[in-house]
């Protein structure tokens, strides 16, 4: 299964971010597409502006799990909604992949 990831920014160049391996991360390509610049979004659920999710802080299980078929994320917190909202996260050509995946044995991820 080839999957691409590219390297991305947490924190972008523009917001002041660095290019050190405490400010790097793989991302999906789209993800990172919407991500662009932004180091905040808003909730849907409480309409308030939040972080986005910090790959290498936050921790996956406290603001995202799984839906009951593994095909969508589904946030637990304001980070884990505002980020699944904000990187479309769930658009419908991954929650296809995902069902994909799942099919074959390869999803939801370890």
């Amino acid at each position: 299964m080839g999957v691409t990831f590219e390297v991305e920014h947490i924190i972008p160049l523009s917001r002041g971010g660095a290019t050190t391996v405490d400010n790097l991360c793989l991302a999906c390509p789209t993800c990172n597409r919407h991500k662009a610049t932004r180091v905040t979004a808003v909730d849907p659920s409480t309409h308030k502006r939040v972080t986005l999710f910090h790959p290498l802080r936050d921790s996956w299980a406290a603001h995202f799990k799984w839906s009951a078929n593994t095909t969508e994320l589904i946030g637990l917190t304001p980070i884990g909604r505002a980020t699944i909202e904000a990187l479309h996260m769930n658009r419908s050509a991954i929650i296809e992949l995902r069902r994909y995946w799942a099919a074959v044995g390869h999803h939801p991820p370890e």
